[in-house]
């Protein structure tokens, strides 16, 4: 078995960072985002990328109206309930220009309008699983909610990302019992460990940055035996795309780098690299940004000449896995 290339996005829009930023602080980023994501799809079709878009349930409705009329019977009782999205729903005083930041359903019709590209789940709201005050129940109504607007829209849902990447092993039954099969979860380094918002001090996320730039914590590329062990099947996070920065555009050399160098390891190494970011991400410098990404993909395309990888999105690796799980069984 080759290699595999698999890229995961978290399609949120402002819900995303919600409680971090105002639209304004924002706002190029959002204006930006729809003009992203096609300028992204485009590049996937060129290089024949397969992806999941980790799609957020309030995106498939057309506004807050609508929204509103299809929320789950249990929400999150955050302790800071500036965490939850149910809440800002209710506050916010909705302007004329405010859906295009928060709803998305054409831009979802548009990715399915691709070959290769997945529709997968991230949660309901934007629901944060390690923060205090939110359950299980709350984590399953929510769940349960983003499958029902991903269902209406006639999309089955294989695949899910933890906001936050806040992966929490005592909730992957649910994924289980939901009929999810696999997650993203994180790269094995103490800074990557799932952390709730309190617990992102400036030492961990400074170490993140740094080893963007720097190998600090390995590759992270997987051997396919290794993520089909259980299921939920396990996808880790290998790499964050970050975005283009003005201020280290100096560094950007080392940050092809050092992606480069992962792919190359699980190319020759026969085993799973996992590329993700947000799509907002690419909403501002976009022009930067899908450069980069050209520069990343037309490496996957040497690797695929070189040594026959393989670009599969985060569900059809899923099914690999589910292979390899009954073998092993």
């Amino acid at each position: 078995m080759p290699g595999i290339f698999t890229v995961s996005l978290d399609l949120e829009l402002y819900w995303g960072v919600r409680d971090a930023r105002s639209i304004e602080s924002y706002e190029s980023n959002l204006r930006g985002e729809r003009e992203a994501i096609r300028g992204m799809l485009e590049l996937f079709e060129e290089h024949d990328i397969h992806a999941t878009w980790a799609t957020l349930g309030f995106l498939f409705y057309k506004d807050a109206e609508e929204l509103q009329r299809n929320l789950p019977d249990v929400l999150p009782d955050y302790r800071r309930q500036q965490l939850s999205s149910y809440r800002y729903l209710q506050e916010h005083a909705w302007g004329t220009d405010d859906d295009r930041f928060h709803f998305a359903p054409e831009m979802v019709q548009l990715i399915r309008d691709y070959d290769g590209q997945e529709i997968g789940t991230h949660t309901f709201s934007h629901y944060y699983c390690l923060e205090d005050g939110q359950t299980l129940e709350a984590f399953r109504a929510d769940l349960k909610a983003a499958l029902a607007a991903a269902k209406k829209h006639g999309i089955p849902t294989a695949s899910l990302v933890f906001p936050r990447n806040q992966s929490n092993p005592q909730y992957l039954a649910v994924l289980d019992e939901l009929g999810i099969a696999c997650y993203r979860g994180n790269e094995n380094a103490a800074f990557y460990t799932p952390r709730n918002q309190r617990e992102q001090n400036l030492i961990v996320r400074a170490s993140r940055l740094l080893d963007s730039y720097v190998n600090l914590s390995g590759y992270h590329t997987y051997a396919l035996q290794d993520c089909a062990r259980s299921r939920p099947f396990n996808i880790p996070s290998s790499r964050f795309l970050r975005p283009y920065s003005r201020t280290l555009a100096l560094l950007e050399s080392l940050r092809m780098r050092r992606i480069k160098r992962a792919m190359l390891d699980a190319a020759t190494g026969k085993r799973l690299f996992h590329l993700w970011w947000h799509p907002h991400n690419f909403g501002a410098d976009t022009a930067h940004n899908l450069a980069c990404l050209t520069e990343v993909l037309g490496y996957y395309g040497y690797l695929r000449e070189r040594y026959g990888m393989q670009s599969l999105n985060m569900g059809e690796v899923a099914e690999l896995l589910e292979n390899l799980h009954a073998a092993q069984a």
